[in-house]
């Protein structure tokens, strides 16, 4: 007798949830807030949001400078409209962005420099 196919969810459902997030965030250079929570809803099969990993490097970066969106895209010289982009995961930032967020995310004083 064939044996149905594994659907998605299923598969999901069998994810390791800390393995994923500890290479998310080795990848991303330091921790990323919410990131077990999204994996441990996926693998339930929740999938009411989407959340990347470059939107919460970018998002967290910003939160720990205490700054708004507007004055943190001031200081990156970015347009806000486009932090917002990044923030809400409706495309990536690039390459230097999220180097840029690395560091900030590791060293917030740095945004004063960057004025």
């Amino acid at each position: 007798m064939k044996q149905a196919p594994i659907t998605a969810i299923e598969e999901l459902s069998d994810i390791d949830v800390d393995a994923i997030a500890a290479a998310f965030e080795a990848d991303a250079g330091g921790p990323l807030p919410g990131l077990r929570e999204s994996l441990d809803e996926a693998r339930r099969g929740e999938f009411a949001r989407v959340t990347t990993p470059e939107q919460m490097l970018i998002r967290e970066a910003r939160k720990m400078t205490g700054l708004s969106q507007g004055e943190f895209a001031r200081r990156i010289n970015t347009p806000v409209a486009t932090l917002r982009g990044w923030e809400q995961g409706r495309f990536s930032p690039p390459g230097i962005a999220k180097a840029l967020a690395r560091l900030i995310a590791r060293h917030p004083d740095l945004t004063e420099e960057l004025v």
